[in-house]
């Protein structure tokens, strides 16, 4: 079954490159069932796996961060394939041609492209993007991926929602920030268990920065202020890097949060993904993050930790490995908490460069990291941990989808968690394409 966007614009002659290849947007949704498998699905798995990205519905945006949101979710069950759909994220920008912000300046915080994240918190599915509020998702039997409408806490929320937000594995709160144009320019939320917003204090930034990312650890929330600036009169998106602006860490105590937020000064750099942090005793953090030099097209990121000294009110900076490292990730039962692995997908750009596409299992104690290189012409897109058993840090999954230039077509892949280099232990293939995206996540049925 399919069904056709609203409109579609033809194909130019020569699209822009991130309109072109596996960066094209797909324009039929999709339900398809009992999708054939190379392999052994795990049975353990029994659940969805959910990943957005931009799909323009028009086949036309100014830059690939711009297009229309759309989810791409493979139901696994009993060790079957069940079911693929895709389904475009229905906000008011695309309903209604409405804008985030108007000629005035002014934000309408349930507009949006909703095209950077889903995740899940107090038995909501929520799509994300950075500029505007939440977008919740249906995932109940019979209404799967269906839009349901912005979700602003019951009102309380009244700035945008980061695209990253955490999950403390202990207490279940969802810890997050907004960045705005406007003073102030950087707010902190945290909303309970039961997903009720209970806090929401202004944090003090010099400047607008895009603020894409940030650090959460037992006992501190990490800010990272980052020289990217919102610039209005930038060429496609509207940042700018601005070396001396600076770049500074700044710490807020969890049992404090309307304390002080300490800085501390780093070199210059650019982080668009946080792995993971932890509290090292008392008096450090430390950090890994996918760190690139400067923002600009050419730059690369690779995998650096920062050891925060409370005492000393020092950070030290250190690269740990040498090849290309985006979209890291960890078993999100450690976030916060001490993990000694993580993982991370390693292309050079997607679809692009003489590096085959990889998954990279980093072990954070020893430094080792193993590699798995899918092949000429197949990219992975990142990939969520999806656990064996109720041990957080022990065996589990990776499963992310995989694009395939030769055949034009993708799977999602399957790989053992400890063994990478095994390669799949499953692959589904899929009735079509699913382009270049950002992020997603496994989420299991909860359980009865």
């Amino acid at each position: 079954m399919s069904t056709k966007s609203p409109t579609t614009a033809s194909a130019s002659s020569a699209p822009a490159p991130h309109l072109a290849g596996n960066f094209a947007p797909v324009m039929d949704e999709l339900t398809a069932y009992d999708l054939p498998v190379t392999g052994t699905i795990p049975p353990e798995l029994t659940g969805w796996y959910l990943r957005n990205g931009p799909n323009p519905r028009e086949a036309a945006s100014r830059h690939w961060f711009l297009g229309d949101g759309m989810v791409h979710g493979l139901r696994l069950e009993g060790g079957s394939a069940r079911s693929y759909r895709n389904r475009w994220v229905r906000t008011p920008t695309f309903t209604e041609g409405a804008e985030t912000v108007d000629e005035q300046g002014r934000r309408d915080l349930t507009a949006g492209l909703a095209n950077t994240h889903v995740v899940r918190h107090a038995g909501r599915t929520l799509a994300l993007v950075e500029s505007s509020f939440p977008y919740e998702i249906d995932c109940r039997p019979g209404h799967e991926l269906e839009s349901i409408g912005a979700h602003d806490f019951g009102g309380r929320l009244t700035t945008a929602m980061t695209a990253h937000p955490k999950t403390c594995p202990t207490t279940g709160e969802l810890h997050f920030f907004g960045y705005g144009h406007a003073a102030p320019y950087l707010t902190y939320h945290r909303a309970d268990a039961a997903g009720e917003l209970v806090i929401s204090r202004p944090v003090d930034v010099q400047a607008p920065t895009m603020m894409h990312d940030f650090h959460l650890t037992e006992g501190h929330v990490v800010f990272m202020d980052l020289p990217v600036l919102f610039d209005r009169g930038a060429q496609g998106m509207p940042f700018r890097w601005d070396r001396e602006y600076g770049a500074r860490l700044g710490v807020l105590r969890r049992d404090d949060p309307f304390g002080a937020v300490r800085w501390l000064p780093i070199d210059p750099c650019y982080v668009f993904h946080a792995l993971n942090a932890h509290d090292d005793g008392d008096h450090r953090i430390v950090l890994y993050v996918s760190r690139y030099p400067e923002y600009s097209s050419d730059a690369s990121a690779h995998l650096w930790r920062w050891t925060i000294d409370l005492t000393a009110g020092t950070v030290s900076e250190e690269q740990l490995d040498d090849q290309f490292c985006e979209f890291p990730r960890v078993d999100d039962r450690l976030a916060g908490l001490s993990a000694r692995y993580g993982h991370a997908t390693s292309a050079e750009a997607p679809g692009t460069g003489p590096v085959p596409g990889a998954l990279l299992r980093y072990d954070l104690r020893t430094g080792a990291a193993a590699r798995y290189d899918f092949g000429p012409g197949r990219t992975p897109g990142e990939a969520a941990f999806a656990p064996a058993d109720e041990r957080p840090g022990g065996p589990g999954w990776l499963i992310t989808y995989v694009y395939d230039a030769a055949t034009d077509k993708s799977d999602l892949v399957v790989l053992d968690a400890e063994d990478i280099t095994a390669g799949p232990v499953a692959t589904v293939h899929l009735p079509q394409r699913v382009p270049y995206g950002f992020h997603g996540n496994w989420l299991p049925d909860p359980v009865r």
